[in-house]
């Protein structure tokens, strides 16, 4: 606590995404385990002008907890290492190559990472999936479930792909792949306790994210200890592949006969009542502030103060 004593730390929140209010309620939370702390924390809002407003609040550190583009792309991350300013969550490149689904996937098939076979549509004139159905359309770059659909029959795909390309020009196509949907927050490249997520609609979308009451959490989730290690090994080599840094998350399906499939990792998880890193977190014995000051330590890990 010492080290951030008479420091200003900057909690950057809203920004220019899609998922906007998302970020604030991230925001806010963060701003009030900070003060809780008793540390000096003021909530920027972001915006184009971030520039000109970081040099006039003159922070000391930069806590994010800007979700989606602008915030988890590499570009925020960007201004703060020209700005010499130590900040949370992975670095330019890890934020950048994580944000992007099509570029995880790559690597994730270079590295012998198991995930769901796919396609990438640029091209505006798709009549058909290219894969067999059922398959997850989504936007390359979005988050909070923002754009993606689950297409079952032929009926359903151009309305799926007019959907996805309302956020991106770019578009992932998935197999489906059905089991459990499993979320694996990291401490400094360890796992802490699995989450598995039970949307009660059958769909984890933005409604079954943030609303209270349409999705069941179980935590520790119900796996054999072997499902157990081989989810969290896959979260480890996921974690190093992508650069994450911090406290990300890695979530995955774990299929019937037992293979992880991931879908991606998370640079900068929510922090809002119904977010998963801070709920892995509690089961592990880390109270939501403890788990702030925690992830607000990581920023000094490349960046320490001058």
């Amino acid at each position: 606590m010492e080290r951030f004593e008479n420091k200003t730390i900057g909690v950057l929140m809203g920004g220019l995404s899609a998922e906007r209010d998302i970020s604030l309620t991230t925001g806010k939370e963060i701003h009030a385990a900070l003060q809780r702390k008793g540390l000096n924390s003021v909530m920027i809002d972001v915006d184009r002008n971030i520039a000109m407003t970081l040099q006039k609040e003159k922070i000391d550190l930069a806590f994010i907890g800007l979700h989606g583009t602008c915030g988890e792309d590499g570009t925020i991350q960007g201004l703060l290492e020209t700005a010499g300013i130590p900040f949370t969550g992975s670095g330019v490149l890890g934020s950048a190559i994580a944000y992007n689904k099509v570029t995880s996937k790559m690597i994730f098939n270079h590295e012998g990472i198991p995930t769901a076979p796919y396609r990438v549509l640029t091209d505006r004139d798709q009549p058909a999936s290219p894969l067999q159905l059922p398959v997850v359309v989504k936007p390359a770059d979005q988050g909070s479930s923002l754009g993606i659909s689950i297409v079952k029959n032929k009926n359903e795909w151009p309305a799926a792909l007019d959907l996805a390309r309302r956020y991106s020009n770019e578009i992932l196509v998935e197999q489906f792949i059905d089991g459990k949907l499993l979320a694996i927050g990291m401490n400094s490249g360890q796992p802490l306790p699995i989450v598995e997520v039970r949307p009660k609609s059958g769909f984890y979308d933005y409604e079954s994210k943030y609303t209270v009451g349409k999705t069941e959490y179980i935590c520790p989730a119900d796996l054999s200890e072997g499902e157990k290690e081989t989810c969290r090994a896959v979260a480890v080599q996921v974690t190093r592949a992508l650069k994450g840094r911090g406290f990300p998350r890695v979530d995955v399906i774990l299929s019937a006969d037992g293979v992880p499939y991931v879908l991606e990792m998370n640079t900068i998880p929510g922090m809002t009542p119904t977010s998963l890193l801070p709920m892995a977190a509690k089961q592990a014995g880390m109270e939501f502030d403890e788990l702030v000051l925690a992830i607000l330590k990581t920023a000094l890990l490349d960046h320490p103060f001058n």
